[in-house]
């Protein structure tokens, strides 16, 4: 088998195992999508009993998620917990849930590919296929919890100005601050207000306004928001008044904002360019310079 013969092989099994990631996650963020703040209240209850109240697919689902352990390496695993609470642990996608995809995704996809593979190139066809394959279906599930984590994260960014504009409003209208954010939680959308009724709720069973706000802190990688949390504790720590760092906050929320806009409207000529120079350019110098070519060839004909 020369290699040419080997790329496009590969190049065959990459594009199989990447379309089935993709349509993987599409479907993966459909139903992740439809979560709303009474879902998240209910992560909590969920969060530490999901391995009694999903006990799996039975032995070989066990076998199968055994496999998906062995395979992780520490700090994979601690990444992956991270990543889970950034996705907002989502109920029925615990960390033993997600083993058992990954193992039986290595086994699936390295079988199909070896399959695949046979069917194109042979014995040497076969195994790199099982590879790819195996590979592909291994880390199918980090991609999913990845994009997952990062559209939540990216909706907090965008949503949490006009929270914060919720809770000075009803804080300079007399409200306290657990009661702003009883409002927030009952009135709002998205991930944010989900993270505020947890906040709330943890709040309600004992926990201390000051763990739970770095608790929170900690299960996000929005720095606004995280910056927000260390400075509420400091004025709860420190008998600030709480209307006047929400309003300072917003203020700065709305700057970095505006910010942010201003640097991707910056980066929009360079992203551009690459579509411009290899899909645009070309087609208008064929259609441009076409017909004198042609021309030009037909006279040197003649």
């Amino acid at each position: 088998m020369n290699a040419l013969t080997v790329a496009v092989l590969l190049g065959s099994v990459l594009s199989f195992f990447t379309g089935v990631a993709i349509v993987v996650a599409n479907v993966a963020q459909a139903s992740i999508s439809r979560a709303s703040v009474s879902r998240s209240l209910r992560t909590i209850a969920v969060y530490g009993t999901a391995d009694e109240q999903n006990p799996g697919v039975g032995p070989f689902g066990r076998r199968v998620g055994r496999l998906g352990q062995a395979t992780t390496p520490g700090v994979a695993l601690a990444r992956l917990r991270r990543r889970l609470d950034y996705a907002g642990n989502p109920p029925y996608w615990t960390v033993e849930r997600i083993f058992e995809t990954k193992g039986l995704g290595l086994i699936v996809l390295g079988v199909l590919g070896v399959v695949a593979g046979t069917a194109l190139g042979g014995w040497s066809g076969a195994i790199l296929g099982g590879l790819v394959g195996a590979a592909v279906g291994y880390f199918i599930p980090d991609v999913v919890v990845y994009d997952l984590s990062e559209r939540r994260q990216e909706q907090i960014r965008r949503t949490l100005p006009d929270i914060l504009d919720t809770l000075i409003v009803s804080v300079e209208a007399g409200l306290g601050f657990d009661a702003a954010l009883a409002q927030v939680t009952r009135y709002g959308r998205g991930p944010l207000a989900g993270e505020f009724a947890r906040l709330l709720q943890e709040t309600q069973l004992g926990r201390s306004r000051v763990d739970a706000l770095r608790a929170l802190g900690q299960r996000t990688n929005v720095v606004e928001l995280r910056a927000f949390c260390a400075i509420l504790v400091q004025a709860t720590e420190l008998g600030v008044p709480i209307a006047n760092v929400l309003r300072e906050q917003a203020n700065q929320m709305r700057v970095r904002r505006r910010q942010r806009a201003e640097e991707r409207a910056q980066k929009v000529p360079v992203k551009i360019l690459f579509p411009l120079v290899f899909c645009l350019l070309p087609a208008v110098f064929i259609v441009v310079l076409g017909p004198g070519m042609l021309s030009i060839l037909d006279l040197m004909g003649s």
